[in-house]
């Protein structure tokens, strides 16, 4: 499927700020930011990405915060009061 296809089903833009401590060193944190187009509010792609990060990664999850903004939206029209035109 293509990105204008997932955005057409209501899919969004998702970025995540994932905070994690370091296997070697647990008082230091580390951020990853991630981005990937998923839907809210449930984010199926990210707790996919979530699951394979804590299966896989000697990283631990600190703390993940998550936006997302729909880049395809209705256009908005404004009416215009005044028309003037020069020279």
């Amino acid at each position: 499927m293509t990105s204008l296809d997932l955005q057409l089903k209501d899919f969004r833009l998702t970025t995540a700020l994932i905070t994690y401590r370091l296997p070697d060193y647990p008082t230091v944190l580390q951020e990853y930011l991630w981005q990937d187009l998923d839907k809210a509010p449930k984010f199926p792609v990210l707790g996919k990405f979530l699951d394979f990060w804590e299966d896989n990664l000697e990283g631990r999850l600190f703390s993940v915060e998550v936006t997302s903004a729909k880049l395809i939206q209705p256009t908005i029209f404004r009416h215009i009061d005044e028309d003037f035109s020069i020279h």
